[in-house]
């Protein structure tokens, strides 16, 4: 049909390398990609099973000892001995197309899900820890409640899918882009966000981000309400437009990247410390206890009825920030002042 191997794939929405496995024989389509293989080449699906030998089944020898004629000791025996691991059974579902199954409760893949495409598949409750995933399409898939810890994300698309209740500590996700996903009551601690990677438009209310490394990444318009972000990292990253409300920033590090427009409502400051940081459109309410702001850029950014003890602000210039009805320790009044802030509405706090 003068087709190559790219044009096929993309019409299977596989990648190319799949295509030519098959032609090399080194592996088969599965039974979904080879109905639509079918109407794309006009063919019987017999078609593909026309001059195929069934394969002979595995022959095991037998050897007898002269002592014990009838004791066999072939291999299955040796392998019912138990001093021999049981050997776990594994599948490939690398360079697949996967569209409307089931495979909740599924497990051992053993990092092999690789160049696939995941339409509406259902994974609740599956065992992906340690996995690879590695330039995957995955779209509108539901894994809730399933284990992925210490599983790998790369080059890779997540649209829509669903996470809740789902482990994914110390998960990585490195140059992926994700958007519209529900990472809700998800354990996502000391997950690492690397690699240019994007996240957009997902919910994380109520999870639990703690000890997470976000790297030369950048987060827009997600939700973080009520989140545990307790010693998490975001270096050389930008964040716009979410909502923390209600999130838990004890510990929180954030190094030479943005922080513009986002919604930070009763959220709580303990050790949180900016360096380097954009700061544009910010609120701070609340108190702010031994925190630091150290070479930051101010832009609108407004500290109202809030109490600020033992905080470090390091700038040559802090007249961009706005004091509405604030308190402050001696020590933050002393570095206020220093700063050229306007102090007009702030009030040291009495011993």
């Amino acid at each position: 049909m003068n087709v190559s191997q790219a044009q096929l794939a993309q019409r299977l929405f596989i990648s190319p390398q799949a295509v030519g496995k098959w032609e090399r024989g080194e592996s088969m389509p599965d039974i979904i990609t080879l109905n639509r293989l079918a109407a794309i080449l006009t063919v019987d699906l017999n078609y593909f099973s026309e001059g195929l030998e069934p394969m002979a089944d595995e022959i095991i020898s037998v050897e007898f000892s002269e002592k014990e004629p009838t004791e066999l000791k072939s291999s299955s025996i040796v392998q019912s001995s138990p001093e021999v691991k049981e050997k776990k059974l594994t599948w490939d579902m690398s360079d697949g197309n996967w569209v409307d199954a089931d495979f909740s409760g599924l497990k051992n893949l053993n990092e092999k899900f690789s160049s696939s495409n995941m339409q509406r598949c259902k994974f609740i409750g599956s065992n992906l820890s340690g996995l690879l995933l590695k330039n995957n399409h995955v779209d509108n898939c539901d894994f809730s409640s399933s284990d992925i810890s210490n599983s790998q994300f790369q080059n890779s698309h997540l649209v829509g899918n669903l996470f809740n209740d789902t482990l994914l500590k110390a998960a990585e996700f490195s140059k992926s882009y994700i958007k519209g996903c529900d990472f809700s009551d998800a354990n996502l601690t000391g997950v690492r966000l690397q690699k240019s990677s994007h996240v957009e438009s997902s919910g994380f209310s109520n999870s639990d981000i703690s000890s997470g490394h976000i790297q030369n990444s950048s987060l827009a318009s997600n939700i973080f309400n009520d989140c545990c972000l307790e010693e998490a990292e975001f270096l050389e990253s930008h964040i716009k437009g979410c909502d923390f409300s209600g999130s838990e920033f004890t510990g929180t590090k954030f190094k030479s990247g943005s922080f513009v427009d986002n919604t930070i409502e009763d959220a709580r400051w303990n050790r949180t410390s900016f360096i380097g940081i954009q700061l544009e459109d910010i609120i701070f309410e609340g108190s702010l206890e031994d925190c630091s702001f150290e070479n930051c850029t101010f832009k609108r950014v407004t500290f109202q009825n809030s109490t600020l003890i033992n905080t470090f602000f390091k700038n040559n210039s802090l007249k961009r920030i706005q004091f509405i009805g604030c308190k402050v320790d001696k020590i933050t009044y002393a570095f206020l002042k220093n700063g050229k802030a306007d102090m007009a509405d702030i009030t040291l706090l009495t011993p």
